[in-house]
């Protein structure tokens, strides 16, 4: 409960959950491509922009419906005020083995770092079938309005992470409470 609270706290002050989690991450100028973990190869409470304005992350090798989904619950997330936006979509192998490797590496140990992170032979961002999603009223808005659009949590312990588990107007699974599941 206090990580989730510190996460949400970081977030909104506009630091991303990869960074909490993997600070030693490569910063600005690194070359990992785009898209690799929220805010990933940018200075920290951005996402890339030399002005340090939160800029998207692109939509490159996102499920074309996932994308569809994302797209029509950030317009509607605008007409309410909220914004939503693209903070990690689609990473490569090994731009997620990386990831797990400064998961490691911040959290001390393999077991910490798999309540955090999946291997890429396990991880929806390599199949390109997840998000991770910011501000933090943009995640806590597609939290309770993404089921409409077919948009779920998937982990308790991630607001920001979303996948496009069920049909549009159904119902969300229950949440994971982290993502070790997807390491057994």
């Amino acid at each position: 409960m206090y990580a989730a609270v510190v996460v949400a706290a970081l977030v909104a002050c506009g630091v991303s959950a990869y960074r909490l989690l993997a600070p030693d991450a490569p910063s600005a100028g690194a070359d990992l491509g785009a898209g690799v973990g929220p805010g990933a190869g940018a200075a920290p409470g951005t996402t890339g922009e030399a002005d340090g304005s939160r800029a998207e992350a692109p939509a490159t090798g996102l499920d074309p419906e996932l994308l569809r989904r994302f797209e029509q619950a950030q317009a509607l997330a605008a007409e309410d005020g909220i914004e939503l936006t693209l903070v990690s979509g689609w990473r490569s192998a090994e731009e997620q083995a990386q990831v797990v490797e400064d998961v490691v590496r911040k959290r001390g140990s393999l077991e910490e770092a798999k309540r955090w992170v999946l291997p890429p032979e396990a991880s929806a961002h390599v199949a390109g079938t997840a998000i991770d999603v910011g501000a933090t009223d943009g995640a806590l808005w597609l939290g309770e309005h993404g089921a409409d659009l077919g948009l779920c949590r998937t982990y308790a312990n991630e607001m920001w992470h979303f996948e496009a588990v069920i049909e549009p107007g159904g119902t969300c699974p229950e949440m994971h409470e982290d993502s070790r599941v997807g390491w057994e």
